[in-house]
């Protein structure tokens, strides 16, 4: 319904939404009009309320989109605020969005929803070429994750009546060549000891960083989460209750998913060094006082003004440090898989490492890791051979 304010003696102002624009805000139109007859008041009512109400039904003819004429840009948005936020993680909505603006609205967003058929979509689908500007054809995971899209969207147009039939229908998801078995990039125990010697000049929150990446197989959101709160010095643990993640709109400290919540069981050392950090972070914040503006949380890691790291800090620093001391380099969340590794090494049950890590289901353990337990198990029987032999 149109709103009307009065402006000046004659002049009047008339409010009308517009509907929500594509940022996710309301828009709203405009009108000034005046009235040059002399009316009674109830008169004067009437005749604004009918004049409003004309410009109401201008504005709506004029912005008001029939689904069945919708672009599929005008619908894909839609799909963002109706369905992808409410559904997905902010994580897979950062990727969809990415390979929407990338891919696929540049080909297809102009067109009317129900002109789009399946040999357009087949022909998005086969010319997927990175933007990079090198011309190259698109991985098979992004080509598939595009494809997930494309049936999520217009899946959902046949659930809210914009269409009959499902253009995706006749569009299969890419499949690539058969993978071998991808083995898992982690260092040896060897390569671990020089990391952890290389450690020692090292900034003192690296160090504990890297140390609690080791020794716990946490991720890097959990370990940038963590608060003294979370650290147990006298029973000796570490519970995983946030993580910080990268969003839309910045770095934001967010809950992980229910089987990540965990409290995990830290060696001496680790414990010890802990304790000596803590000390460290006490005096130091002490000399930073006049830049310190976090007042609601104690960070392990923290910028001089307290506040957290973001994702970027730790995968930087790491990427400088391996080429400067010469260590091989592995993805930093290779450092979560050295850690299991390293335990099936020693033979910890894989029960007991999929609760470490996190995982859900003790299967997705033996999935990842399945390829390290063979090992572990031959060591297991010669050590029985010396017992029973």
């Amino acid at each position: 319904m149109a709103h009307i304010r009065k402006r000046g003696e004659n002049s009047y102002q008339f409010k009308v939404s517009a509907g929500l624009g594509a940022d996710g805000k309301y828009k709203w139109k405009y009108k000034t009009y005046r009235v040059t007859e002399k009316m009674t008041p109830k008169q004067l009512q009437s005749h604004l309320e009918h004049e409003a109400y004309k410009f109401e039904q201008k504005v709506l003819s004029e912005t008001y989109v029939a689904p069945s004429e919708m672009t599929f840009s005008q619908f894909a948005n839609e799909w963002c605020t109706k369905w992808m936020e409410r559904e997905l993680s902010e994580n897979t909505i950062m990727l969809r969005l990415g390979h929407l603006d990338n891919h696929v609205l540049p080909v297809i967003g102009h067109l009317s929803m129900k002109k789009i058929t399946t040999m357009m979509l087949l022909d998005l689908m086969e010319n997927l070429k990175r933007v990079d500007g090198k011309d190259k054809e698109l991985s098979i995971s992004s080509k598939q994750e595009i494809h997930k899209l494309l049936v999520s969207i217009f899946s959902r147009a046949i659930d809210w009546k914009v269409l009959t039939t499902n253009p995706m229908d006749g569009v299969k998801m890419p499949v690539g060549a058969q993978k071998k078995d991808k083995q898992l990039n982690v260092y040896d125990e060897d390569e671990v000891d020089f990391l952890i010697k290389s450690l020692e000049n090292e900034l003192y929150h690296w160090k504990i960083f890297m140390l609690l990446s080791l020794a716990t197989g946490m991720r890097r959101g959990e370990v940038l989460g963590l608060e003294w709160e979370h650290i147990d010095l006298e029973q000796k643990t570490v519970t995983v209750k946030q993580i910080i993640a990268k969003t839309r709109n910045g770095y934001e400290v967010k809950q992980p998913k229910f089987e990540s919540f965990r409290t995990i069981s830290l060696p001496d050392s680790i414990a010890n060094e802990l304790k000596a950090y803590k000390q460290h972070c006490l005096e130091e914040r002490i000399k930073l006082q006049h830049k310190w503006v976090e007042s609601d949380r104690d960070w392990l890691f923290y910028n001089e003004d307290g506040r957290h790291f973001g994702s970027g800090a730790p995968t930087t620093w790491w990427r400088r440090f391996t080429e400067r001391k010469g260590l091989r380099y592995i993805r930093l969340h290779d450092l979560r898989h050295t850690s299991a590794t390293l335990l099936i090494a020693k033979n910890v049950h894989a029960k007991i490492i999929s609760e470490r890590l996190g995982h859900k289901k003790i299967s997705t353990t033996m999935d990842i890791y399945g390829h390290a337990l063979p090992a572990a198990d031959r060591e297991a029987s010669e050590k029985l051979n010396e017992i029973l032999g």
